[in-house]
């Protein structure tokens, strides 16, 4: 994806008001913040209106930009919620383009395409749990369809489950099987003494799909040494997709990519 959101969310339409928040933060609010006084000065350098030849000495303090303890204080308060506001809106921008992106990677190492409107919201449409099927039953085809990847789940924790639709719980997934929803009800998990087979009991390939539906299965007992297999006994892939780390996803948007 480059830039990094162009393929999901783009909360970059937010990039004009934070461009000119963070300014506001650069010319006013960190200097307010180390001497309010600077700030001060500076402004009265910018008024027009004549100071009257009967004006007291106060008045001539106010219109030298020279201020008192209440009024540096409340400068102060003043750039401390510009600063804050930068930083609240700056990590709302990261967090929410952090959920966005691992759903699309999650989705897309499970096989989901990268075409259709689900890459809008790919934490909605995407990539969410199995909401028919369980991976159980018996087999009634002949010529099964096989199923390339699975991601385990026990101790690894991706946390990009958290923000799908119907995630499965930790502590009930060992490990996750991706199909197409149109695949996710022929689902069949076999747990063997010798290995774990998976495959779709279907006559029919399973078509391109812009979704995965993952299929959260508990072993009956540790993997061990047990394969993963799908038809034919044919390894499976496993695969990690996850959320990348705060400092990442503020670089990818910093740099495009």
């Amino acid at each position: 994806m480059a830039p990094y959101l162009a393929a999901v969310r783009n909360y970059w339409s937010l990039l004009p008001a934070v461009l000119v928040i963070v300014a506001l933060v650069l010319v006013y609010a960190v200097p307010t913040l180390i001497n309010p006084q600077w700030t001060s000065s500076v402004t009265a350098l910018f008024r027009t209106t004549q100071l009257p030849a009967d004006a007291s000495p106060e008045e001539a303090r106010r219109a030298a930009g020279v201020l008192g303890p209440q009024q540096i204080r409340s400068r102060r308060m003043l750039a401390g919620v510009l600063v804050l506001t930068v930083l609240l809106i700056v990590g709302f921008n990261v967090s929410f383009n952090r959920e966005a992106v691992g759903c699309y990677k999650a989705a897309r190492a499970f096989g989901a395409t990268a075409d259709g409107p689900s890459t809008k919201d790919p934490c909605v449409n995407m990539i969410f749990g199995t909401f028919i099927g369980d991976g159980s039953g018996m087999s009634d085809e002949a010529k099964p369809q096989p199923v390339q990847y699975y991601q385990l789940v026990h101790k690894k924790r991706p946390k990009y489950l958290k923000w799908i639709q119907n995630a499965p719980k930790y502590d009930e997934a060992d490990l996750l099987v991706g199909t197409g929803i149109s695949c996710a009800l022929d689902l069949r998990v076999e747990q063997l003494d010798d290995k774990i087979k998976v495959y779709v009991d279907s006559d029919a390939p399973c078509p391109p799909e812009s979704n995965t539906s993952l299929t959260a299965i508990k072993l009956k007992q540790p993997l061990g040494d047990r394969k993963i297999v799908t038809v034919g006994d044919k390894p499976m892939q496993e695969i990690n997709p996850d959320m990348d780390s705060w400092f990442t996803v503020a670089k990818k948007l910093v740099t495009g990519g």
